[in-house]
């Protein structure tokens, strides 16, 4: 672009002729918001190249302006996608940035452009659609974190680890219905993608600055040209609304927080002291000063990263609390959160994915670890309910008793004589042993849902279906 054109369409400033003079150096950097919104070009030259269509059908240009247009936008996005665009702070944003390069290359039929339209519907529409694609991306890495869950669970439907309340051995569970357990988070997540996807698939366009335009548009044209359900009903609420981006950032922070957790696990299960998992070193530093060292970074810098994101969220909530109908240039900040919340997230998916896929499990260590702690005490209380008949209270106190005794003795529930047992209750029986092995605890977990290695494979195949499906 020519400096001397660049400047007299700065001079002119494109919004008219209200100021005389150009705005001071600090109003202009405060104000622009191209180092940013360029993000948006292929969408605005998409939006733009719709919008010109439409009027041309609508007899409201010439089909011999649109073809300019089209022809002219199309240049120019060729120019961009190689790097020899030349961006403009002195006009402000994508769209004068884009428009004023079409009046270079097309001369006077690129004012016809934005005839029915106003810069609050044309970033409204750019921005849906940039938030619409990037959901799509997050919808199929959510399938592909899914897809590698899945896989650990069914490698390891019968793998013996330790589950955790209050981050104490709890109960014996499998390996595999803890990496169900994710599945389950994510398409919940997957979940609430689509359902954002589905209410913001609504085209602004058209709505021009608030109160939509006296040309005999046809909307319904350029929703569907552009790939929505179907126009926006309420020119108001068009170019206000950014609840698209606030659902874009709640699920993203939601989404983050599922992942965080499972890289806190990643984190603990790492340590020496679990030994549960090992990354390899695709997924891991060392230390600068402790050789022995392997830090599980790539988990660590997830479990930072979902901070960022729900600062965005945070954020934007708090800049659209307080915005009277319509817009506002408060809503230019709405760009750069969800911008960052997209690359974050999509980051923090690839790797998480990636460990998934990477870390070798240690069962040998995990099924040490299940017997700990008491962990088939329940099943010692449940075994006295149903074949002694016992009131579950009784039962246990009864089992409390019996940790006790082997707390004092310094071994297993498994391994206490039957004598033992049988002091503290006569008429428990050599079968109670049936049920004090971390194995048969697993395997007497049926109900739906639990945790036993049959009902394990049942999930794991109903959500393979379920996943190709999606």
């Amino acid at each position: 672009m020519s400096d001397s054109k660049t400047s007299n369409i700065a001079g002119n400033q494109m919004w008219g002729g209200r100021f005389a003079s150009g705005p001071a150096a600090i109003m202009q950097a405060i104000n622009a918001s191209i180092s940013f919104d360029k993000k948006l070009f292929a969408e605005d030259i998409r939006g733009s190249i719709a919008h010109s269509e439409m009027l041309a059908e609508q007899g409201i240009i010439t089909k011999a302006d649109q073809k300019k247009i089209a022809k002219g936008l199309k240049t120019i996005l060729g120019e961009i996608e190689a790097g020899t665009f030349a961006f403009s702070e002195k006009l402000e944003d994508i769209h004068m940035n884009v428009e004023a390069r079409l009046a270079e290359l097309i001369g006077p039929a690129a004012g016809r452009l934005h005839t029915a339209r106003s810069r609050n519907d044309q970033v409204a529409v750019d921005f849906r659609l940039w938030t619409k694609n990037e959901f799509l991306r997050v919808a199929e890495a959510l399938k592909g974190l899914i897809a590698a869950f899945l896989e650990r669970a069914e490698d390891h439907a019968a793998s013996v680890m330790p589950g955790f309340t209050h981050m104490q051995a709890a109960q014996p569970v499998i390996f595999g219905h803890h990496c169900m357990a994710y599945v389950e988070m994510f398409a919940r997540d997957l979940s609430r993608v689509k359902d954002a996807v589905e209410r913001m698939n609504e085209s602004p366009l058209g709505a021009a600055a608030l109160a939509g335009t006296g040309f005999p548009i046809d909307r319904h044209m350029t929703a569907k040209a552009l790939g929505f359900r179907e126009p926006t009903r309420n020119s108001l609420d068009s170019v206000s609304d950014r609840d698209y981006a606030l659902e874009f950032l709640s699920v993203a922070a939601i989404c983050a927080t599922h992942l965080s957790r499972l890289a806190e696990e990643i984190v603990i299960w790492s340590t020496p002291q679990f030994g549960f998992v090992r990354l390899s070193d695709s997924f891991s530093t060392g230390s600068s000063i402790m050789p022995q060292k392997k830090n599980p970074d790539a988990a660590e810098l997830v479990r930072a990263k979902t901070g960022r994101i729900n600062g965005h969220l945070v954020g934007l909530l708090t800049v659209m609390k307080g915005l009277p109908l319509t817009y506002s240039k408060d809503m230019q900040e709405d760009k750069e959160a969800v911008f960052d919340a997209a690359e974050t997230l999509d980051l923090m998916l690839a790797a998480m994915t990636g460990m998934v896929r990477d870390m070798t499990i240690d069962t040998a260590a995990m099924k040490r670890a299940a017997g700990a702690g008491f962990s088939t005490a329940t099943d010692l209380a449940d075994w006295l309910v149903r074949t002694l008949n016992l009131p579950f209270r009784e039962a246990h106190h009864v089992t409390g008793r019996a940790v006790a005794l082997a707390e004092a003795k310094k071994t297993g529930l498994e391994k206490l004589a039957l004598a033992d047992l049988q002091a503290i209750h006569p008429g428990i029986t050599a079968d109670v042993f049936s049920v004090l092995s971390v194995q048969n605890s697993v395997k007497s977990r049926t109900s739906y849902g639990g945790t036993a290695p049959s009902e394990v494979r049942k999930q794991v195949r109903a959500w393979k279906k379920r996943l190709a499906k999606l």
